[in-house]
């Protein structure tokens, strides 16, 4: 029922996956309207938007949406705003999070070693050396993520509340347009009678 009559190619969907069809302003007001209208208080939807991107500034890949609803649940959010907030943590930004979280890890540890990805990096060489690969990324994005949590919120909260005055004066305005022909349309059958 809900199916496309033309089915997409995988080279299609590559494509609108990394670039949507209609933009990414487009994209990211949808977002925005999603957020806006998700039930919960303004605190409960930031909270857990911010909790999303602050889970994405860690290492772990395959948890982050776990992660994500466990601080939701912890800080009494909204889980939904938090696996939207881990969008923060995509193909695109993972290179610079991992760059920044391990570089920020290797300075906290205090490590004057050459700070550098070995240039045959795979799964093995992480196995074979977590310590030098995850230990300092797990110590930059602890730091990174709370701020991160901080930045994300504080906005989101205000620009929620204005979302949700803005659209509850414009239900209002309709409503009372909506009854004000009603009234009309009676006035003018009683007219007719």
């Amino acid at each position: 029922m809900f199916k496309r009559r033309n089915p997409l190619s995988i080279i299609e969907r590559l494509t609108l996956a990394l670039w949507p069809r209609r933009g990414w302003l487009r994209q990211s007001t949808y977002v925005a309207h999603r957020l806006g209208r998700l039930p919960g208080s303004p605190y409960s939807i930031a909270a857990g938007f911010a909790a999303g991107v602050a889970v994405s500034f860690t290492p772990f890949i395959g948890l982050h949406f776990v992660l994500a609803a466990g601080l939701a649940l912890l800080l009494r959010a909204n889980v939904i705003a938090s696996a939207i907030g881990t969008v923060i943590g995509n193909p695109w930004t993972f290179p610079f999070i991992w760059s920044w979280i391990f570089t920020l890890g290797h300075w906290l540890l205090g490590s004057h070693a050459d700070t550098g990805l070995s240039a045959n990096l795979s799964m093995n060489y992480i196995i074979e050396r977590p310590l030098q690969v995850l230990l300092p990324m797990i110590v930059g994005g602890l730091p990174t993520g709370v701020v991160a949590w901080f930045v994300a919120f504080i906005p989101l909260r205000s620009i929620v509340e204005r979302y949700r005055y803005a659209r509850r004066k414009r239900l209002i305005k309709r409503e009372l347009r909506r009854r004000k022909l009603a009234k009309e349309a009676a006035s003018a059958r009683l007219l007719e009678e």
